[in-house]
C-alpha cells in the first residue's frame, strides 16, 4: 500500500503557500525530506527547507535539485526560481509551521486508535512496549526511536497509510506552548501522562507549568491514562477543567483508581504486580525489577485493559516483555570490527537511521549491513526492497 499522494494544488492549499511551478497540475507529492543527506529516491519527494541557529536547508536546494529532486517548501524566493526552472517552489513564511500544517491534514485521513505518550520520562519505552505487546494483532505504525519534537512528531504522523490499524506516538516540550502545535498533528484518541520530572526545567516556572503545557496534548481525547499517585499530575487534572471534556483511566495505590494496585513482589530477576480491576483481582510478571520498568508496565496494563484484551492474554504477554536499546548500540567485534547492534527495529525508518549511524563512524573503510526480513511495511515485496537497495547503494555501503 503506498503512501497517500498529495497534489500540488492541494499542498499549496494546506500550506496557505504561494505556488510558484512551471507544471503545477502535475506536482504529486508522498514523500517528506529535511535533511538533504537521507534522500533516497527523488520521485514524489518535498524538501522542507528548515532553518536553525546551526543551519539554513536553503543552501541544499541546489544539490537537492542536481539530484532530481523538484518540490521545495521555502520561505525565501530569490534567484532560485531562475537557476531551477523546472523547480516547483511553495513559499510561506515559516517552513516548520508549513511541516506541521502537511501532517495535520494528512493525521485527517485516518480514523484509527492513536495513543498519544508524554511525560518527563518512559515515553519511548512505554511506545516501544505497546508495540511489543500489541503488534501480533494489529498493523500498527509508531514513532521511530524518539522522535517527539517539533520535527520528529511531522514525520512520525507521516508515516501513515491505510494499512495501519493503530498508532503509537510520543510527544516531548522543552518550553511552554509547544505541545499546542503537536496536538493537532498527533490528535489522540487515547492520552497515556507517563509522569512529571526535571527535565528541562530551566524553561518552565515551576513544575506545575510544566504539567499543565503537557496536559494540552489530552484536550480532545477519548481516554487519557495516568498515574494517580502522581499528586502533581493528578491535581493539574483536576485544576485544568479537562475532566468535563473527557474519561480518564487512572491506577494506583487508592481504591478510587480504576486499576488499584494492591501489591509488588520484586524477586531477583522479576517482579509480580498484583491489583484489582472491575471487583476481581488480576496480577501480571514482568522480567524486571526496577522501579522505571515497573511503573512503564502497568501503563502499558492499563492500556491493554482500557483497549478490551483479556487478562489472560496480557499476562502471557508481559512475561516476554524485551528491553529497550534507547540508542543504537555500538559494540567492539572481533577482528578489529565495530558492530552496530539495532536487531530490535525491523522497520524501514529505522534502517535509515541506523545507516545514518553507521556512516558517521568513520574508523573503518568497509561497511556491511544485515538485514532481517521487514515486515508490516505496507509496500510490497518489489517496492520495499527496492527502496531498501536504493538505500543501501544511496549510502555507499559495501555488501
Amino acid at each position: 500500500m503506498q503512501h497517500r499522494k498529495y497534489t500540488g494544488i492541494e499542498i499549496a492549499n494546506i500550506l496557505q503557500a504561494k505556488l510558484v511551478s512551471p507544471n503545477p497540475e502535475d506536482i504529486q507529492v508522498f514523500d517528506i525530506l529535511i535533511d538533504s543527506r537521507r534522500l533516497i529516491a527523488p520521485e514524489g519527494a518535498i524538501f522542507f527547507a528548515l532553518q536553525s541557529k546551526r543551519n539554513d536547508g536553503h543552501l541544499y536546494i541546489g544539490s537537492l535539485y542536481k539530484k532530481g529532486v523538484r518540490n521545495f517548501v521555502v520561505s525565501r524566493l530569490n534567484e532560485e526560481q531562475e537557476r531551477f526552472p523546472e523547480a516547483s517552489f511553495f513559499v510561506v513564511n515559516s517552513t516548520l509551521t508549513a511541516l506541521q500544517r502537511l501532517t495535520s491534514e494528512h493525521r485527517k485521513h485516518f480514523n484509527i486508535p492513536v495513543i498519544g505518550i508524554t511525560g518527563s520520562n518512559g515515553k519511548t519505552i512505554v511506545k516501544e512496549w505497546l508495540f511489543q505487546l500489541m503488534h501480533p494483532d494489529k498493523n500498527i505504525v509508531r514513532s521511530p526511536k524518539s522522535y517527539n519534537s517539533q520535527i520528529g512528531v511531522p514525520l512520525s504522523v507521516w508515516q501513515m497509510n491505510e494499512t495501519h490499524e493503530m498508532a503509537l506516538f510520543e510527544a516531548g516540550i522543552s518550553e511552554p506552548e509547544e505541545m499546542q502545535k503537536l496536538q493537532p498533528i498527533i490528535q489522540p484518541t487515547i492520552g497515556i501522562f507517563t509522569n512529571i520530572g526535571g527535565a528541562h526545567d530551566e524553561n518552565f516556572i515551576n513544575h506545575t507549568q510544566k504539567t499543565g503545557e503537557k496536559l494540552n496534548l489530552f484536550t480532545k481525547v477519548d481516554t487519557l491514562i495516568y498515574c494517580a499517585d502522581h499528586k502533581e499530575i493528578k491535581g493539574s487534572i483536576i485544576r485544568s477543567g479537562i475532566l468535563s471534556k473527557i474519561s480518564t483511566f487512572s491506577w494506583g495505590k487508592e481504591e478510587s483508581c480504576n486499576l488499584t494496585i494492591t501489591k509488588v513482589t520484586v524477586t531477583e530477576k522479576s517482579t509480580t504486580i498484583s491489583a484489582r480491576y472491575l471487583a476481581n483481582n488480576i496480577d501480571i510478571t514482568i522480567p524486571f525489577v526496577d522501579d522505571a520498568s515497573i511503573e512503564n508496565a502497568i501503563h502499558c496494563w492499563a492500556t491493554m485493559l482500557l483497549l478490551g484484551y483479556e487478562q489472560a492474554n496480557i499476562q502471557e504477554r508481559m512475561l516476554l516483555l524485551a528491553s529497550i536499546a534507547m540508542r543504537l548500540e555500538l559494540k567492539e567485534g572481533i577482528n578489529n570490527c565495530t558492530i552496530i547492534n539495532d536487531a530490535y527495529n525491523s522497520d524501514f525508518n529505522s534502517l535509515v537511521i541506523a545507516i545514518d549511524f553507521l556512516n558517521q563512524q568513520n574508523q573503518h573503510k568497509k561497511k556491511t549491513v544485515i538485514l532481517s526480513d521487514i515486515f508490516q511495511s505496507g509496500l510490497s515485496e518489489v517496492e520495499l526492497y527496492s527502496n531498501v537497495a536504493s538505500l543501501l547503494k544511496e549510502k555507499n555501503i559495501h555488501q
